[in-house]
């Protein structure tokens, strides 16, 4: 049997709610291999969340947790919008944003950190809530964000209850006018709701998303009838036009202003700051979807049999 190691052994726990042996034996069986494993609990009848693990948990909440000068999100996610307007689910939503402020937006360490119901671990009441609810949970990730003069304002699209909604947007303003600050980033976190931009500014977008969008555009004028016959040096232009736009529409700073149009938010930020007679600058953001990103899998039923039944 091959070693494995104790945070492979966690994880295993963690996504099927078995017992720490019966992982490491899982495996140990399946050369470290965690889906094998999880497989191998279920074929032995072992697995109490397995079943449900492999099942995409794309609905559920995001939850506020707000301080003044800080704030976090944490996104809970179920199976079903049905389980997400359930008061026990959304209580748990609700103590795990509380438990991301205090942990500053560290999922591990908001894992690890002793559970609001009093037994265990949050990883342990995760489980326990599958097991409970009978769906799918996932505690997929948390953010923080805070400032030592300003404030970090927020809003929660689409609320199903009080501080949690479809989309949580937290936004940090620094100045020493801490109302003006609350004020204009509370209206740039609407924004950035609507809008969805990849970044704060430019030099914040990754540089892999930059480089795609670059070799797709380029690509898009090589079809472009206009473009037939032209010189390097025009198609160089044409591709630099087409980047800029696109910095326009992913950069927060450089995006039209939903509430005004007319100026881009960095330019509304700068109004606020005049208005307020003292600087404002807006440091980050983070904007969670429920669910973005997640692939939602469709069920197998001839590999499930054979996982259940092999030996």
């Amino acid at each position: 049997m091959a070693e494995v190691s104790a945070a492979l052994v966690k994880e295993l726990r963690e996504k099927t709610g078995v017992g720490m042996m019966d992982c490491k034996k899982a495996l140990a069986e399946n050369n470290g291999d965690l889906e094998a494993s999880v497989d191998w609990l279920r074929a032995k009848g072992l697995s109490k969340a397995a079943k449900k693990a492999d099942r995409a948990a794309a609905e559920g909440v995001v939850a506020l947790a707000a301080g003044g000068k800080a704030a976090a999100l944490a996104e809970l996610n179920s199976e079903t919008d049905f389980v997400a307007r359930n008061d026990t689910f959304q209580a748990a939503a609700r103590a795990f944003a509380d438990l991301a402020l205090k942990n500053k937006g560290d999922l591990a360490k908001i894992l690890d950190a002793k559970a609001p119901s009093g037994e265990g671990k949050v990883s342990d009441m995760v489980t326990s809530l599958i097991a409970s609810i009978g769906e799918n949970i996932t505690l997929r990730r948390a953010a923080y964000l805070d400032v030592k003069q300003g404030a970090v304002a927020a809003y929660i699209h689409n609320a199903v209850a009080d501080n949690m909604g479809r989309i949580g947007v937290i936004v940090a303003a620094e100045s020493e006018k801490a109302d003006a600050a609350a004020e204009i980033a509370r209206k740039v976190a609407m924004h950035v709701a609507a809008a969805g931009p990849l970044a704060l500014t430019e030099a914040e977008l990754p540089a892999d998303r930059v480089a795609r969008e670059k070799a797709v555009l380029a690509e898009q004028i090589k079809e472009d009838p206009k473009a037939v016959g032209k010189p390097q040096q025009v198609l160089d232009k044409m591709l630099e036009g087409r980047m800029r736009k696109f910095f326009e529409e992913s950069v927060l700073l450089k995006q039209a202003f939903v509430l005004n149009p007319d100026l881009t938010v960095e330019a509304a930020v700068n109004e606020a700051a005049k208005a307020a007679g003292a600087p404002i600058k807006i440091t980050g953001f983070v904007r969670f979807a429920l669910g973005e990103g997640v692939e939602k899998k469709v069920d197998d039923f001839a590999a499930e049999v054979a996982a259940m039944t092999k030996s």
